[in-house]
């Protein structure tokens, strides 16, 4: 129809016109939410009045901001004084607020309130006496221990207490890397990839299973027998005792009645539920596996049971043949909610537009499962990719990760090269990826178009201590490593100093 009545290289030449005419028409959406100010300073007056705010910066231009709007909530006046505190602003905002010939006032006490809410999810900037919204500190091991520690050369981290040594060394590594790099895209000596105007283009690999594979895959399929799920639950207890990790919640006792155990779990992990699992069971009431359940099926009773069956994989000889457990994968699934689990499921337009759950799971290189977090499908992946390699109790010794582009933040390189483990995403657009240098871009030439801002020293060395604690919290399970990367935006803001030296800090392992 379009074709007929207007024509596609009519349309396609009227392309530059029409983008022009939505970018001049655009509000931007501090002006969109300036339209609901008079609904939001009804709850934010109360709000600026309840909680009492505090900043880790000296001076802090955005509290000196809620200090005054919360003087002229309270004293009922409508006009802004002549000076406010502007540097908590972006450049943009400011030329919408102080654009015209008055201050508007609507647009900033609506920047003004947004800037709070992004500096409290950073924690940059807390709420005195909450127990959510506490500044980073609080969550970290106590700063005396981490002290005696460091004193004590008991830090056990892949850096060394001396941040100049440090920096000397990562510049010397990363300047040799990127020169041999370099060297080698100009010479085409680097497999499966090549260097095209200065852009180096990485050839995309492509699975071959063998055929005769395929055939004995299917071949050794037809040799195994069907078991039903609950017989092997039992043949799996018999052979690691997971089961007995189920103790009772208030004497520690391992379950009595195993079978109502095993059943419990079942309904647990196909949504039966006690009476329709205890009608598909033999000889098991809906009364017994309602006992296992509340009684002896916890979070840390599922979380022993699994590192028993991931250790009793582990030890196995067989598991050897696919690895040695020191390298591993994670990656999220999403699965689809429907009746009552769909209202506490999220929408997630990656997946659809129906709510659901995702669970982000940890897999050895033994094809062994040793963590499975439930988030939700709206987080990010790599905020939750430390967190299966510490916050779980097998005997793995995991020395390698790696994850797809989702699991990937400047973050999550910088924790890794701090805690001494190697990070390997493997990721997508890779041609669009900057390194970060310490020398200047002129010195990689053949490289100029990969070379992204410099490697910000002064940073890291004022922020050395803080880097060292927070890493060794997260080896020494003082703090999960979530709690941390939620609350820091580690993936396009750069707002707080913990984005900036995760992006200093990591460059040179990421880029060796």
């Amino acid at each position: 129809m379009v074709d007929q009545k207007v024509g596609w290289h009519r349309l396609l030449r009227m392309k530059p016109e029409l983008a022009a005419m939505v970018e001049e028409n655009e509000e931007t959406p501090l002006v969109l939410a300036a339209e609901q100010h008079g609904g939001v300073i009804k709850y934010a007056t109360a709000f600026l009045a309840t909680f009492t705010f505090r900043s880790a910066r000296r001076h802090d231009s955005l509290l000196t901001a809620i200090a005054m709007l919360q003087s002229l909530h309270s004293e009922g006046r409508r006009a802004l004084p002549e000076h406010v505190p502007t540097s908590h602003l972006s450049p943009t905002d400011r030329k919408l607020i102080f654009g015209q010939q008055k201050t508007d006032r609507r647009l900033y006490e609506i920047a003004t309130l947004a800037a709070l809410r992004e500096r409290l999810r950073s924690a940059d900037i807390w709420v005195e006496g909450s127990r959510s919204f506490r500044p980073i500190d609080e969550h970290l091991m106590p700063r005396s221990t981490f002290t005696t520690m460091k004193e004590d050369d008991r830090l056990g981290l892949g850096v060394g207490s001396d941040v100049a040594a440090w920096l000397s060394e990562a510049r010397q590594v990363l300047d040799f890397n990127l020169k041999r790099l370099a060297y080698r895209a100009r010479a085409g000596k680097l497999d499966g990839v090549r260097l095209e105007a200065g852009t180096l283009i990485v050839t995309p690999t492509i699975g071959d299973v063998p055929a005769a594979a395929e055939e004995l895959n299917a071949e050794i399929s037809e040799m195994c027998p069907l078991v039903e799920v609950p017989d092997l639950l039992r043949e799996v207890h018999d052979w690691t005792g997971f089961a007995d990790h189920f103790t009772h919640v208030r004497t520690g006792d391992a379950p009595r009645n195993v079978s109502a155990m095993l059943a419990g779990i079942l309904a647990d992990a196909t949504n039966l539920g006690p009476k329709r699992m205890a009608g598909a069971s033999k000889g098991i009431s809906a009364h017994q596996i309602g006992w296992m359940r509340t009684f002896h099926a916890r979070s840390e009773t599922y979380r022993a049971a699994q590192a028993c069956i991931t250790d009793a994989h582990t030890g196995h000889p067989h598991s050897r043949l696919w690895g040695n457990g020191t390298t591993a994968s994670s990656d999220g699934q999403f699965f689809r909610a429907s009746d009552r689990a769909a209202k506490r499921g999220d929408v997630n337009l990656h997946y659809g537009s129906e709510p659901g759950s995702k669970f982000y799971s940890h897999l050895s290189d033994q094809y062994g499962y040793f963590s499975i977090l439930p988030i939700s499908p709206t987080e990010s992946e790599a905020a939750y990719v430390l967190d299966g390699l510490f916050d779980q109790d097998t005997i793995l010794d995991i020395q390698e990760h790696f994850t797809d582009t989702g699991g990937a933040s400047d973050h999550v390189f910088g924790l890794f090269a701090l805690i001494g483990k190697r990070f390997a995403p493997r990721l997508r657009n890779l041609k669009d990826r900057k390194f970060h240098t310490f020398e200047k871009g002129d010195a990689y030439p053949a490289l100029t178009n990969h070379i992204g801002v410099p490697i910000n020293t002064a940073l890291i060395l004022d922020h050395w201590d803080d880097l060292l604690h927070l890493a060794a919290s997260i080896t020494t399970r003082a703090v999960v490593p979530s709690t941390i990367l939620r609350s820091s935006r580690p993936l396009r803001r750069k707002a707080s100093w913990p984005r900036r030296c995760g992006n200093s800090a990591g460059s040179s392992d990421h880029c060796s």
